[in-house]
């Protein structure tokens, strides 16, 4: 019962409802992140591979027949494929889809990281790729770039990929709100959760309602973002 309740609570961080508004340091960018990813994650469907997968917070959006987790070794138990950082454990275009979110500005080797995506997709697979664009450093030392919308189109149609769409995830003052929260939250965070919990009680969750009603009000910018959300289909084999 402890460990379902666990799960919960983990998979409301990245599904934020609006109660979250209060009591979630990073509610701009999760409900972003979610409300993109829900919106295209019925394109997705067959033998689907989830790179970089955690805990799989997005699963059950998806229809796919069947949803493969991969990860680095010893990285969730929650995987089911692990990846020695070069190799795919999959065999060439084995995936009808592949969803890789917040992964890639983790990677060192994105060419031989997007080729690898490329080798396992069926040609005509679809891609479902999230990264940051605006974000502080996170999973440290393991954080290595950032990519501009510019920079990403470009990466993808080099490995073979042709974007069907692609979105801006909190183009508006909410990402100013956000980025005030993950500062408050790196400088007051403890190994106390319901202390935690507290100060975001106390100084972020008024931060996230102003943030609300800023991102109502205000005009959106197209180049100051959280994420990008890139739908993409693979339309040419790399080999």
């Amino acid at each position: 019962m402890l460990e379902g309740l666990k799960a919960r609570i983990r998979e409301r961080q990245f599904t934020p409802g609006f109660l979250d508004l209060f009591v979630n340091p990073f509610y701009f960018a999760r409900k972003g992140l979610y409300r993109h990813v829900a919106s295209l994650a019925p394109i997705m469907g067959g033998r689907l591979l989830d790179i970089g997968c955690g805990s799989k917070p997005y699963r059950r959006l998806f229809g796919a027949s069947e949803y493969i987790g991969l990860e680095i070794e010893g990285r969730d138990k929650d995987a089911d494929l692990y990846y020695d950082g070069k190799t795919f454990p999959l065999k060439d275009r084995e995936a009808d889809s592949v969803f890789t979110s917040q992964v890639l500005e983790h990677v060192f080797n994105p060419d031989e990281f997007m080729s690898e995506i490329n080798r396992v997709l069926k040609e005509g697979g679809v891609l479902l790729l999230t990264v940051p664009f605006l974000w502080d450093e996170h999973e440290e030392p393991f954080d290595y770039a950032r990519y501009s919308s510019f920079g990403l189109v470009h990466l993808l149609q080099r490995h073979g990929f042709e974007v069907i769409e692609h979105r801006k995830s909190m183009d508006d003052l909410r990402v100013v709100f956000q980025m005030i929260n993950a500062y408050i939250y790196k400088k007051t965070i403890t190994k106390y959760g319901k202390l935690n919990l507290l100060i975001t009680l106390v100084l972020m969750a008024p931060i996230n309602v102003l943030g609300e009603i800023a991102g109502m009000i205000l005009p959106r910018n197209s180049s100051l973002y959280l994420d990008n959300i890139i739908l993409a289909r693979k339309v040419r084999c790399l080999k």
